[in-house]
């Protein structure tokens, strides 16, 4: 299902006022190019999905990024619509993954409003 764009960013995904958020943890996941923070290890469900170029993160949620357009995708599991998500910062706007929207199979639905991450496109550690 084809749905309205969206470049802003809401709710858990990023700060109101479109600051970004600094996590207080001590293992995040950061941008790869930036090094602007995306997730906590708390965050994690999953390390053991794909991603568009190997392996993948999946995440309970995640912090300064925006979503793009709303798309239906044929995945390895099935159907879905997701819409891809980027770096919210001011300089690099990598793509970092996808945001699922909705999952049409039934044994699918527990991806809904989760984020893979593409392992290739963060770093994981200590904060800076």
């Amino acid at each position: 299902m084809a749905g309205s764009s969206s470049s802003s960013v809401a709710g858990s995904i990023s700060g109101s006022s479109g600051a970004v958020i600094r996590l207080k943890h001590p293992h995040v996941y950061s941008c790869a190019s930036c090094q602007t923070h995306v997730a906590t290890h708390d965050q994690l469900i999953s390390k053991s999905f794909q991603g568009r170029h190997g392996r993948a993160f999946l995440f309970k949620t995640a912090v300064n990024v925006s979503l793009g357009p709303r798309e239906d995708r044929v995945l390895m599991t099935g159907l879905h619509t997701v819409s891809d998500i980027f770096c919210s910062c001011t300089s690099c706007g990598s793509r970092l993954g996808w945001k699922y929207v909705e999952a049409f199979e039934p044994s699918q639905k527990y991806k809904e409003g989760k984020f893979i991450v593409e392992k290739a496109k963060v770093v994981e550690g200590t904060p800076l």
